[in-house]
């Protein structure tokens, strides 16, 4: 089986090697950005399998970042897990009719991180 490629987004360090640390450890290939563009540049690089994406972070933000990749076709198998410190249902909404596959508040367990991660790739 080949390996599964995550990006990793958000513009907190600790949050980026938190996540990029639980995953690599569960045999993930992990690539990381710290703003919307970089995000959606790696997004159309790499195609990962899955992407963790912050909501609010500089240049771009998630919401925006998710309705760019769902309005191209050729990203369309790319899943994305929006993460944010706000867990408002307005917010879920906006993420919902963004595209995202799910989303996750902030603190979040690394046993969560690993479970939605399998669920969604099917692993």
């Amino acid at each position: 089986m080949t390996q599964r490629t995550i990006l990793v987004v958000d513009d907190e360090p600790f949050i980026c090697r938190s996540l990029t640390f639980i995953l690599r450890k569960d045999n993930y290939r992990v690539i990381e950005a710290r703003n919307g563009e970089e995000a959606l540049a790696a997004i159309r690089t790499h195609k990962p399998d899955l992407v963790f994406l912050d909501v609010m972070m500089p240049k771009m933000t998630g919401f925006q970042v998710t309705e760019q990749v769902r309005a191209d076709a050729s990203l369309s198998g790319v899943k994305i897990i929006l993460l944010t410190a706000k867990g408002q249902e307005c917010d879920r909404e906006v993420g919902r009719i963004a595209g995202a596959n799910d989303y996750m508040t902030k603190p979040f367990s690394p046993a969560k991180i690993l479970d939605r991660t399998r669920e969604i790739l099917g692993s």
